[in-house]
């Protein structure tokens, strides 16, 4: 039998080469954008909250790119994050810049690690402000010992969606192409050190590469 890595790079390279690419423009990006678009008016318990989530689109809506796989896409997978809270692995200053879509007061929270594999404590360990006389961001300490509960606001009226654990799923099997898993997430700029194994992890035929 012949390997499996072999295998998948044959099959790989047959659909490159006798399936064309997606489109730029279909039904499931549309959907795709439309959602992005409600992602970035949530309804907040606190009416001064200034923050904003900004949405990225990931799964297979966004990693397949070859036309006859889209039919068995099932979902869209959408991760937000909040442009005024931002992760740092633990023991690493805070930085004195960032990216233009950040708010002008950031929080700031420590990766901890934490007994229950896979998952981390985010701490609360700095407040960030924006100072444009020098055009960088600085730090006050907060108290040592406070977590970050991170949530995602639901529409309470909408009766489609549903919390599944991390991820506020939304079956729109009704009205729309694609049901949508959104995920509230915490950017951080620099590779932790509790995911260093992931990106050579092992993958079933050597898939994603």
């Amino acid at each position: 039998m012949a390997d499996g890595g072999v295998d998948s790079e044959i099959v790989s390279q047959f659909l490159l080469n006798t399936c064309r690419l997606r489109p730029q423009l279909n039904m499931h990006a549309i959907e795709a954008a439309k959602l992005c678009a409600d992602v970035l008016m949530p309804e907040y318990p606190d009416d001064d909250v200034e923050e904003d989530f900004i949405p990225l689109i990931t799964g297979s809506v966004a990693e397949f790119h070859i036309e006859p796989m889209l039919p068995f896409v099932s979902d869209m997978d959408v991760m937000c994050h909040c442009n005024c809270l931002l992760a740092i692995p633990q023991g690493h200053p805070p930085p004195t810049q960032l990216p233009v879509e950040f708010h002008n007061y950031v929080k700031v929270v420590e990766i901890v690690d934490s007994h229950f594999p896979g998952y981390v404590y985010l701490e609360a360990r700095y407040l960030l402000t924006y100072c444009p006389d020098d055009e960088k961001y600085h730090c006050v300490e907060y108290d040592r010992g406070s977590h970050i509960l991170c949530y995602l606001p639901v529409n309470s009226d909408d009766q489609s969606t549903v919390r599944h654990g991390p991820a506020a799923f939304k079956d729109n099997s009704d009205k729309s192409v694609l049901s949508v898993d959104v995920v509230h997430c915490c950017r951080c700029l620099v590779w932790p050190s509790q995911a260093a194994d992931w990106p050579a992890r092992q993958r079933n035929y050597g898939w994603p590469d």
